[in-house]
């Protein structure tokens, strides 16, 4: 199931995306009330997703936002081979980053470009979408706390990454998070082997590839480890790492984030 949130006449609303059998057309069923409370129903309201008007949102606003650096091996080795890291390997604990809420933005919302940087990163991932509160789960029964899955672009400025003894100017920026298009339901999604590519104006970056089959520590291991130190809400989201190479961003380019089983997230990097 594909769950999405949409502003029509500028007003957010959430809504099933179905695709129609007849016409081929993706449709948003309008849902009255608010899934991530578990109470919603159809209102019996059809749009068609691409009717004048209706634009997608980011399928949720999280109160928080953490990240799982270096989780694939592909990109541990990336960064020491581009100078950006002076260890060749994946560190064996799990290294955590912080986004605010503000960072998020949704499909097709402007990546705007600060002026604080010169050397803005795309990474494409696999981001996880808490359904329940989740403190202290277990490894075997962390599932059960997921609603869904998304595409995310962890935006990084990396000079800033490199020269500040923190984070959190180069991975908490304003549009630094851009989410979507819509979330898939744990149901429908192989999250164990998903496919992650990204496309950059319109062509493939290879190196940017990868596959949530080669995480080093998964989905339900991450759950775990990050509800055992914070209290996750619904609606908060997991980046659960970039699978290989990231690459440079300037004004003017069109990212794109395909995430086998969920679809694209496209944004537009505009100067700050």
């Amino acid at each position: 199931m594909r769950l999405a949130r949409f502003s029509k006449d500028d007003t957010p609303r959430y809504a099933f995306v179905q695709t129609d059998e007849a016409d081929g057309n993706d449709y948003l069923v309008v849902l009255d009330g608010y899934p991530l409370a578990g109470q919603v129903s159809p209102t019996g309201e059809r749009i068609p997703l691409d009717a004048d008007g209706v634009r997608l949102l980011s399928p949720v606003i999280p109160s928080k936002v953490y990240g799982l650096a270096k989780n694939y091996e592909a990109h541990a080795q990336y960064m020491y081979e581009q100078g950006q890291s002076t260890v060749e390997h994946a560190p064996e604990d799990m290294v955590i980053f912080m986004k605010p809420s503000t960072s998020v933005i949704g499909p097709d919302d402007p990546i705007v470009y600060p002026p604080c940087s010169h050397d803005m990163n795309f990474e494409p991932e696999v981001a996880v979408v808490i359904g329940r509160i989740a403190k202290n789960v277990p490894v075997e029964r962390a599932m059960d706390y997921v609603l869904g899955f998304t595409c995310v672009n962890d935006v990084t400025l990396r000079d800033l990454q490199q020269g500040d003894p923190m984070w959190t100017r180069a991975k908490g920026f304003d549009t630094s998070c851009p989410l979507g298009p819509w979330l898939v339901t744990k149901d429908e999604f192989d999250w164990r082997d998903a496919a992650i590519s990204f496309t950059l104006n319109g062509e493939v970056v290879e190196k940017a590839s990868g596959t949530t089959a080669n995480l080093i520590h998964d989905i339900p291991s991450q759950i775990a480890f990050i509800s055992s130190f914070s209290t996750l809400l619904p609606g908060d989201v997991i980046l659960t790492g970039t699978p290989d190479a990231s690459g440079s961003l300037v004004p003017g380019d069109e990212a794109v984030v395909h995430v086998e089983g969920i679809g694209d997230l496209r944004n537009v990097v505009v100067r700050g």
